[in-house]
């Protein structure tokens, strides 16, 4: 019988004249097999370089993302985390005391010197004269009445030379007596008020062109 089977087994499956039997497509691992048995399938050849294909990289990708877990960077320690930028631990506290410390005194700010001037008051005791201009008899000898009436206490009339001015005038010789000048004008009713020190005889001077 072996003889035979290995003569048979030399024959090519592509000649084999005879239809296929029982021994051709055994039903169990058991069974008996001969040359003339069924052809195994594509699938059957093929599936285990496919296994190698798929399961082969899996592993190796398996095992490089765990070695690359173990040497990844350890988390930062409380201490550092504690000398993190805007944390409170690092950022010095401020007392009111420290602001109020900073902020200056009345006593440290410079003094600006005051620019005004003491104000000029009215002298009642200034020389004043009263010049008739206007050829009025007694009209200087009464407005000389009226200005002591206001107050002034020096005080004379008398009858003017020279060139007349165009509207009755009051002059006065410096300008701290500015404030009397106007006060002998408001009183006699003249709106002129100039200030000439030829004019005023070293205080205040009326001349009137015509009657108040």
């Amino acid at each position: 019988m072996g003889s035979a089977d290995s003569s048979l087994a030399a024959v090519s499956k592509a000649n084999y004249p005879y239809a296929e039997d029982e021994f051709d497509a055994p039903s169990g691992p058991d069974v008996p097999r001969g040359v003339h048995r069924a052809p195994r399938s594509a699938w059957s050849r093929w599936w285990p370089f496919l296994v190698v294909i798929l399961v082969v990289p899996a592993i190796a990708y398996g095992l490089v993302t765990f070695a690359s877990r173990d040497n990844s960077p350890s988390t930062p320690s409380s201490s550092a985390t504690s000398k993190a930028p805007g944390s409170s631990a690092s950022t010095p506290s401020k007392s009111p005391s420290d602001d109020a410390s900073k902020e200056p005194t009345k006593s440290d700010e410079p003094t600006e010197p005051t620019s005004e001037e003491p104000t000029a008051e009215v002298a009642l005791a200034t020389p004043v004269t009263v010049f008739n201009a206007a050829g009025i008899s007694g009209l200087a000898a009464g407005t000389v009445t009226d200005l002591k009436g206001a107050g002034f206490t020096n005080v004379t009339a008398a009858n003017f030379v020279g060139t007349k001015p165009d509207v009755s005038t009051v002059y006065y010789a410096s300008d701290d007596l500015k404030p009397t000048a106007d006060l002998v004008a408001e009183t006699i009713g003249i709106d002129t008020v100039t200030l000439s020190e030829s004019d005023a005889d070293d205080g205040v001077s009326a001349v009137l062109i015509t009657a108040p």
